[in-house]
């Protein structure tokens, strides 16, 4: 099965990206055969920012992203979206890549749920 997560929320300040990121480290926990993909839209390009400092106690965005990372999946962030917020020359988090529409419109094509927060 092929799981596209599509986010689009900052890292912080709502609580979106974070449950995305739970309900992908929890299919990939269920269904490790799984193929899990998720794009990184508009404000959300910002969670693939290396080195964030988050409050003890807090979750970490890019801890989490990191996990999904290590069990196979994969991150692209929207380009576009990264370029308009500055991080063309930030490092970003081991494993991400930045991509386009043209491979966000391939998976969704290609998969078999697309959930979008």
């Amino acid at each position: 099965m092929k799981v596209l997560i599509i986010i689009n929320d900052a890292p912080y300040g709502s609580e979106k990206a974070y449950n995305a990121l739970r309900i992908a480290m929890q299919l990939q926990k269920d269904y490790p055969q799984s193929e899990i993909r998720i794009f990184l839209m508009a404000d959300s390009a910002t969670c693939a920012i290396y080195g964030q400092n988050v409050p003890q106690g807090y979750y970490n965005i890019g801890t989490m992203l990191s996990a999904v990372i290590y069990k196979g999946g994969k991150v692209k962030i929207c380009g576009t979206c990264a370029n308009a917020r500055g991080l063309k020359d930030l490092k970003l988090i081991e494993g991400t890549e930045i991509s386009n529409m043209v491979e966000l419109s391939q998976w969704i094509s290609d998969s078999d749920k697309i959930l979008t927060f």
